[in-house]
C-alpha cells in the first residue's frame, strides 16, 4: 500500500511525458533543423544516463554478448530516432504519437517470428486489422494535405517498425543486463553515429537557436530521456503489463489535444475516427481475450 500513490503518481508524469515529447520533438527542430535537434538530444541524454548509472552504480559491461545487445538497442535509438525527427517537419505531432501507438502490435508481430511467443490469436489478429484500416484512413486523410506529409507519416510509421524491431532483438540478446545499462550502451553506440551523420550533413553550429527550440532539446534529453525513461520502468516494476499497456491508449489521445493546443494542429473528423480505429483495435489486441472471457 505504501507504493500504491508514488506509483500512481509516476504513471501520470509518464503519461505526461509522452504526451508531449511528440510535440517537443516538432519544437526542437523548427530553427537549428532537426539533425541538430536530435543529435543534441541524444549527447544530453547520454550525460543524462551515465549519471544515473554512476549514481545507482549500474556497470555497462562491454563483453561480446553486451555489445550485441547495444547494438540492437542503438538500431532503434539512431534508426527510429533519425526518421521520426525528419517525419515531424511534415506531420501533426499528434501524429507521431497515434503512429506510435501501433508499437506493441508490431512487436507482437516480431515476437512471433523472432522469439516465435505464439501469442496472435484471431482476435488479436482483428485487432491489428483494425489498426491498420485506422491507419489508412489518417493516409487517406493526408492525401490531400500534398505528398510530404504522406512522406512524413511512412517516415514515422518506419520509425515505429525499426523501434519494434530493435525491442523484440533486444529482448532476444539482452540476458540479465540492466535495463540502464541496455539503454546506456545503445546510447554510447548510436550518438556518435548521431554526431557523424550532423558533421556530414550539416556540420555548422546554428548561429541563432530560437528559445522554444533550447527548451525543446533540453525538455528531451533530460526528462523525456532520463526521468521518462527511469519512471518508466519504476512503474513497470510495480504494476501489472495490462495497466502499464494504458499509456498506449492514453498518450495518442492527449498528444493531439496538445498539438491543438500549443501549436494549433487541426485535427479533422477522418483523422479522429482513424485515431479512434487504432485505439480501439489497440484495446482488443490488449484486452480483448480478456473480455470476451468476461462476456461468456
Amino acid at each position: 500500500m505504501q507504493a500504491r500513490y508514488p506509483v500512481l503518481f509516476g504513471f501520470i508524469i509518464v503519461v505526461i511525458i509522452w504526451s508531449t515529447t511528440p510535440l517537443a520533438v516538432k519544437w526542437s527542430g523548427e530553427g537549428p533543423g532537426f539533425l541538430f535537434g536530435v543529435t543534441a538530444r541524444m549527447v544530453i541524454g547520454t550525460v543524462v544516463l551515465l549519471l544515473l548509472a554512476r549514481i545507482k552504480r549500474v556497470t555497462v559491461p562491454w563483453h561480446r554478448s553486451a555489445i550485441k545487445t547495444y547494438l540492437a538497442a542503438g538500431l532503434g535509438i539512431y534508426g527510429a530516432m533519425i526518421c521520426v525527427y525528419w517525419g515531424a517537419q511534415f506531420i501533426a505531432s499528434g501524429f507521431i504519437s497515434v503512429i506510435f501507438g501501433l508499437a506493441p502490435i508490431l512487436t507482437g508481430v516480431f515476437a512471433w517470428f523472432i522469439l516465435e511467443e505464439r501469442g496472435l490469436t484471431p482476435l488479436r489478429l482483428f485487432g491489428i486489422l483494425l489498426g491498420l484500416v485506422g491507419l489508412a484512413f489518417i493516409f487517406q486523410r493526408s492525401m490531400n494535405l500534398g505528398h510530404t506529409v504522406l512522406m512524413g507519416i511512412a517516415a514515422v510509421l518506419i520509425s515505429v517498425t525499426l523501434h519494434a524491431f530493435s525491442g523484440v532483438l533486444v529482448k532476444r540478446l539482452h540476458g540479465d543486463l540492466p535495463a540502464l545499462s541496455v539503454t546506456t550502451g545503445g546510447l554510447l553506440i548510436a550518438t556518435p553515429l548521431y554526431l557523424l551523420t550532423w558533421w556530414i550533413q550539416d556540420g555548422h553550429w546554428p548561429q541563432q537557436i530560437p528559445t522554444q527550440a533550447l527548451w525543446s532539446i533540453v525538455y528531451l534529453g533530460v526528462i523525456a530521456t532520463g526521468i521518462g525513461f527511469t519512471l518508466y520502468f519504476y512503474i513497470l516494476k510495480y504494476m501489472q503489463a495490462s495497466q502499464v499497456a494504458l499509456l498506449t491508449l492514453l498518450t495518442p489521445v492527449l498528444a493531439l489535444w496538445f498539438g491543438n493546443l500549443f501549436n494549433h494542429e487541426v485535427v479533422g473528423v477522418s483523422a479522429w475516427f482513424g485515431t479512434g480505429l487504432i485505439l480501439f483495435g489497440m484495446g482488443i489486441y490488449q484486452w480483448g481475450g480478456l473480455w470476451l472471457q468476461r462476456f461468456r
